[in-house]
């Protein structure tokens, strides 16, 4: 087997199941899950119903470029959501969900030849595929640390300056996972001049982009940024997603738009790595991304959520609101976050996610140390349950 294997850490629930072995929680509460960042809410019944319709494609191998209508769509998406007309035929890939995309995207563009271009960048913390990808591809992962002092932003100076030349892909993401940080005009202008200058491609994870909480003011993406800027697309490629905008996890379904040849070289790779999208789930996607009334009501849901936790959990907690995503970055009483969330579990049945699994130590610390993701994912009524037992639970231990 290939012996990079070796180099992947487990995975943060795996991490979070061992941190659980042997405890029994109280068998007297409901279970409540906020680890996961998987959507709960109810998949629209008319992507339901197109995914049906497009079961006669089953008959039919499709093609890695997917269909013309759902390449449309996505396009149509983009313009309409971000102002930017994309060509359909070459700066649009449908994908098998983002997170398959973020990780196969460096094995297609990491040059691990002796004097390749063999870094890779992360936010730290950042989402583990960024990880797995830099590693499985031969490159070396350099986390760059977001912490509160800077308001949870990469802070591009702390990288040695004789490091960019080696830089073959620098991930982003935005609205960030976990902290909830979008990306200004400004961060994108240092990180486009960056790029421009050193010649490494911007791998931009906006699959949280449509979870916010103001509709007069969308979180700003790349897309726009770089137009707004005059830029184009040269070394930047974006990915999304339906998971969380459209509530569809399951059906793994999402997109890359960008620049035309890294869109030409990355289907190249595709087409031999067998990743077609099955063609009804292209169907039920290209129904999705026309539809912007069930992703306005998604959003409504979680904002409503937020309203009514945030103010449970203020006084024994500390975060700030989120710019967007549906994640609450909180700092844990005590700073020991693996010990608060097992003790959480134990006493009140409710499972968060330590801030240190999302994490390396960099630069002598690990930024999601004493800090816990609670994913405002289930009911309305299961999370203000939750805010109400973890406020209990601190108010007990204090």
């Amino acid at each position: 087997m290939n012996p990079r294997l070796e180099q992947l850490h487990p995975y943060p629930f795996q991490k979070l199941r061992e941190l659980f072995a042997g405890v029994t929680p109280n068998p007297d509460l409901t279970p409540v899950n906020l680890s996961i960042g998987e959507p709960k809410h109810p998949t629209p019944q008319f992507i339901k119903d197109a995914l049906v319709e497009g079961l006669g494609g089953l008959a039919n191998y499709p093609i890695t470029q997917g269909s013309d209508a759902l390449r449309k769509s996505i396009a149509w998406w983009v313009e309409r959501r971000f102002g930017v007309k994309l060509d359909f035929a070459t700066e649009v890939l449908p994908v098998n969900g983002s997170r398959e995309a973020l990780f196969a995207f460096a094995q297609a563009s990491v040059d691990s030849s002796r004097h390749g271009r063999r870094v890779i960048i992360s936010p730290n913390p950042f989402y583990q595929i960024y990880e797995g990808a830099a590693l499985l591809a031969g490159a070396r992962p350099f986390f760059l640390n977001t912490l509160p002092d800077n308001g949870f932003s990469m802070d591009w100076s702390k990288v040695p300056e004789d490091l960019w030349e080696q830089v073959n892909l620098v991930y982003v993401c935005s609205p960030g996972n976990p902290t909830g940080k979008v990306m200004s005009l400004g961060d994108w202008k240092q990180l486009f001049d960056l790029s421009d200058q050193h010649g490494f491609v911007i791998a931009a994870d906006e699959c949280y982009s449509e979870i916010y909480f103001d509709e007069a003011n969308p979180p700003l993406g790349a897309l726009t940024a770089a137009q707004q800027l005059g830029r184009g697309l040269d070394n930047l490629i974006v990915f999304n997603s339906l998971s969380k905008r459209s509530n569809v996890p399951g059906m793994r379904s999402g997109m890359v738009a960008g620049d035309a040849a890294l869109i030409r070289q990355f289907l190249l790779y595709r087409t031999y790595h067998g990743s077609a999208m099955s063609p009804m789930v292209q169907v039920a996607s290209t129904a999705a991304w026309n539809d912007e009334a069930h992703v306005i009501e998604n959003r409504r849901l979680y904002a409503e959520k937020f309203a009514a936790v945030m103010p449970l959990l203020k006084d024994v907690l500390a975060f700030d609101a989120p710019d967007a995503a549906f994640y609450l970055w909180a700092r844990v009483p005590g700073g020991d976050d693996a010990a608060f969330a097992r003790e959480l579990y134990r006493t009140q049945h409710v499972t968060v996610l330590p801030g240190s699994y999302l994490a390396r130590d960099a630069a002598n610390v690990n930024p999601g140390k004493g800090f816990v993701r609670i994913a405002l994912v289930d009911s309305l009524d299961a999370c203000i349950e939750a805010a109400k037992r973890m406020a209990r639970f601190v108010g007990e231990a204090a």
